[in-house]
């Protein structure tokens, strides 16, 4: 199993009902396998779509929790950035689960310099606003993100808060950083 499948069978395994999605090439081995899954094409299936902005994903797919579904969202970690407010003024204060993957960017084999400057901080960002935030790298096989996608699913089911997962594919089976 690549660690893109791996992630998007974890987003399934959760009990996920819907996915919304930034578009991003990084990202998209992600989507592409979260739409296969799900027997789409072209980027979208009955259950997974792109939307425009973060905290539009954030908006859409957190309202999932209002007829009892959860819903994911697959998105860059600088696009923490725009989704902050959002995670924390609705899902985070009416207790709303909802996963939310992201991959890394600014770390080892970055190849955009000033990316950094956001992502570095996400994890500490996240933490300090009451996100929990699980991190996978290229210490865990595809199968331990598999587990722990879904896993964090299930938690931010069974707490009723959102959880991010902060996936970084360096030196995986992933084409970028």
């Amino acid at each position: 199993m690549k660690y893109a499948e791996a992630v998007a069978a974890g987003i399934w395994g959760s009990g996920a009902s819907g996915v919304g999605y930034i578009p991003s090439v990084t990202v998209a081995p992600v989507i592409e396998a979260l739409v296969v899954a799900d027997h789409g094409s072209n980027g979208v299936s009955s259950r997974v779509t792109p939307l425009s902005r973060e905290e539009e994903a954030i908006g859409v797919m957190g309202s999932f929790a209002l007829v009892g579904q959860l819903g994911a969202v697959v998105m860059q970690d600088n696009g923490f950035g725009n989704a902050l407010t959002a995670l924390t003024t609705f899902q985070l204060s009416y207790h709303l689960p909802l996963l939310v993957f992201a991959n890394t960017r600014g770390g080892l084999g970055e190849y955009n310099s000033m990316i950094h400057s956001i992502s570095q901080a996400v994890p500490d960002l996240l933490k300090a606003v009451g996100l929990p935030v699980v991190e996978l790298d290229r210490r865990s096989t595809a199968e331990d993100w598999c587990e722990a996608v879904t896993e964090a699913g299930v938690h931010a089911s069974m707490t009723y808060r959102p959880v991010v997962v902060l996936g970084s594919f360096w030196n995986t089976d992933g084409k970028v950083a």
